[in-house]
């Protein structure tokens, strides 16, 4: 698309409507007008018709009448104490009673509010406009909003009541708390199958809480992958945020092992052996899923206890119909392969009678994808009452992606509630002037509030169950998001806004509930407004200690955030030593991804990074005059490593993050953002200085690990 600024008022209005911007402030400076074909292309898949000025005409007309056509609107949602007034339409003249119906099951009147609306003709009808008021003692929860109309027909609404603010978790009121940040794929252990799972995130969080005096183990996405090679190797395009992926299940820990036989037993130690195998230096995904997934089947089909039985069938009705479309998806792929928009027609629907058929011919297969999410469950629920046990005092914090991917579980189960004919992404700027195309389709905003917000809801919930916390990614996409036509140029784009007080209010409710921290991404350019948002509702920031600068000055301790997770580096970057030692630079003139030569790229990078140094030494916690270079011996790297977190033991910050992969010098980045198959993005194990990869064991082991806990102990 070219830019274009002939858009009409009538569509810039209908634009504005629908919370789509028509111009944006530049990383150049200035405003950006939005193309008129950009404007026309997500308004299309908002759903407005936009095929003529006509169309723009009534399509505007019908977003101002729209809510004079519900009785209700189809989701309230108000902080605790507000009390919030609610309109009610109906025929003019015509009496209404309204009620709240509790959680619990108790009903409460409305107060009526003595407010005159002058009526409106809609569709050839004169339509009043009530106004009444929840009571403003409401408790916290999801309640049903009623309207009780004269001829004996009422309609309903969905009333969230959420927290004016998070309380801050009980272990930092007075203190801060601190954790390790892990890729859970990457912290292997001898015993695991070629890459981390669930029984070495017990063990790392156990070790930690015991001997470290860690709070907390920060995991990447646990999200599900589709269940057939190739499979996604990035946690942050899952095919699923709900639900997890049952790789990182350990086979000797599921309950139905003491019924193998010896044979049995045999063929799942070689089936192990397999997977090890195959991943040495780089974790093979596709082939420890073979492995695994051979070795689960026979477990599932081993015979279950009546107690056994009850428990999972306990589990699959908690879980309800979500769990049953993504089993169901699953065994669509295993059956037809992917993308789900290739198969037949009528299997691309999740209610249609095709799919209900095709559901009860493949029962055996749905029921096994079923089966290893109740796994997953145990073995979660095992992890975070280990790590408690040992002593963390929030345990497991989880990591939610920002989107799935586009022929993903989610993307096939939640239909309209998600936009199809658009990507998300990031605008042009400084380090990606091309801007950035992530392939996710977004929630669509007007129909996820027609849903009362229920599939956002039911995501919180299972990634928040088991678990001390949640992390989430990009944050800023609960209050606009940059949407790209399908086939267009990032630059293409616009941002679509979202009802922010709903969703961040939900996610704190959520959150409240299970007494969970919540931490939000917020790196790079964001609005003073979204972190005040933050602030009032209780929710930390992100602070990397790289990108802590203001006005070409790098900020002291003290100019941190309180409530914030401060680590010095993120899975977007290498861990620390490397990038002491430019192995970023390296990495990326290897790839040809460097916009000037390496040598001068080495140069203003070493100058930043000793800038860093220098500030450091300067609060003692360094010889003056430091300065680490590429081939710095490991001894020196270790002192300034340990240096950067003391430095951060000196912000205000509630929550500091350590990396893992700092607890032994590894210098290889995890992700090398801004590449695809370029790079082994995700499948880099956990390494020593050298590059060789060291097991879960050999971290434990690291002297440099309980050096690192001491100095955020602060000993």
């Amino acid at each position: 698309m070219t830019a274009n600024l002939t858009a009409s008022p009538a569509l810039r209005d209908l634009a504005r409507a629908y919370g789509v911007s028509t111009e944006y402030h530049g990383w150049k400076g200035g405003l950006v007008q939005i193309s008129e074909a950009t404007l026309r292309a997500v308004l299309a898949a908002l759903g407005a018709d936009v095929s003529d000025e006509a169309a723009v005409e009534r399509s505007l007309r019908d977003m101002d009448e729209k809510p004079w056509r519900r009785i209700l609107p189809p989701v309230v949602v108000c902080r605790e104490g507000d009390g919030p007034w609610v309109p009610v339409h109906v025929p003019h003249g015509t009496s209404v009673r309204c009620t709240v119906e509790l959680e619990n099951g108790q009903v409460w009147n409305t107060s009526a509010i003595d407010r005159w609306v002058e009526p409106r003709e809609v569709d050839g009808e004169l339509i009043g406009e009530a106004t009444i008021e929840v009571p403003n003692n409401v408790p916290l929860g999801w309640h049903t909003l009623s309207a009780h109309l004269v001829d004996g027909s009422t309609a309903v609404s969905t009333l969230i009541v959420t927290p004016r603010t998070l309380p801050l978790h009980p272990s930092i009121t007075h203190g801060r708390v601190w954790g390790l940040m892990s890729q859970i794929y990457a912290a292997r252990s001898q015993t695991s199958w070629g890459m981390g799972d669930l029984a070495d995130l017990a063990e790392t969080a156990s070790w930690a809480g015991e001997e470290l005096g860690a709070d907390f183990v920060l995991v990447n996405p646990l999200h599900a992958a589709q269940p057939v090679p190739p499979m996604e190797a990035s946690p942050y395009l899952p095919a699923t945020r709900r639900f997890a992926s049952p790789l990182y299940l350990r086979v000797e820990d599921i309950a139905e092992m003491a019924l193998v036989t010896d044979e049995q037993r045999a063929r799942i130690a070689r089936l192990a052996e397999r997977a090890r195998a195959s991943s040495p230096e780089l974790i093979d995904r596709d082939e420890i899923w073979a492995a695994k997934g051979e070795a689960l089947a026979m477990l599932f089909h081993l015979p279950r206890s009546k107690r056994r039985r009850r428990q999972f069938e306990r589990y699959v009705r908690s879980e309800g119909q979500g769990l049953v479309d993504y089993a169901t998806w699953c065994a669509l792929v295993e059956e037809h392969g992917m993308p789900w928009q290739l198969w037949p027609e009528e299997l691309r629907n999740p209610g249609s009678a095709a799919v209900r058929e095709f559901r009860e011919e493949h029962a055996e297969s749905v029921e096994f994808h079923m089966w290893l999410q109740w796994q997953i469950r145990l073995q979660l629920e095992q992890a975070q009452r280990e790590a408690l046990d040992a002593g963390m005092s929030i345990g497991v914090v989880h990591d939610l992606a920002v989107g799935v991917h586009p022929s993903g579980s989610d993307a096939w189960a939640l239909g309209d509630a998600l936009v199809h004919e658009v990507s998300v992404g990031a605008p042009p700027d400084q380090f990606n002037q091309l801007g950035q195309g992530w392939a996710q389709p977004p929630w669509h905003p007007v129909r996820l509030a027609e849903l009362g917000y229920a599939p956002y809801r039911d995501m919180l919930r299972t990634v928040l169950r088991d678990s001390g916390g949640i992390r989430i990614d990009h944050i800023l996409g609960l209050f606009r998001l940059w949407w790209i036509p399908n086939g267009e140029s990032p630059r293409d784009g616009t941002y679509v806004a979202y009802d922010s007080d709903a969703l961040i209010g939900i996610l704190a409710l959520e959150a409240h509930r299970v007494g969970a921290i919540v931490i939000g991404e917020d790196l790079g350019t964001v609005a003073p407004a979204l972190r005040e948002t933050m602030l009032e509702r209780g929710i930390h920031g992100t602070s990397i200690l790289w990108f802590e600068w203001q006005d070409s000055h790098f900020l002291p301790p003290e100019a941190y955030r309180a409530l914030c997770m401060a680590s010095v580096t993120t899975h977007d970057l290498p861990p620390s030593a490397g990038y002491l030692t430019l192995t970023h630079v390296d990495v990326r003139a290897a790839l040809g991804l460097l916009d000037r030569g390496v040598e001068e790229e080495k140069e203003l990078e070493a100058a930043s990074i000793n800038t860093v140094v220098a500030a450091v030494a300067a609060r003692g916690l360094l010889p003056e005059g430091t300065v680490v270079l590429p081939d710095s011996p490991q001894w020196l790297v270790d002192d300034v490593v340990a240096a950067l977190h003391a430095y951060l033991v000196q912000s205000p910050a509630k929550i500091l993050g350590v990396a893992v992969p700092d607890l032994v010098g590894d210098r290889r980045p995890v992700n090398q953002p801004g590449t695809d198959r370029e790079y082994p993005n995700w499948r880099v194990p956990v390494s020593d200085p050298s590059g060789r990869p060291v097991t879960l064991e050999e971290i434990e082991a690291s002297p440099f690990a309980q050096r690192l806990a001491a100095v955020m102990r602060g000993a």
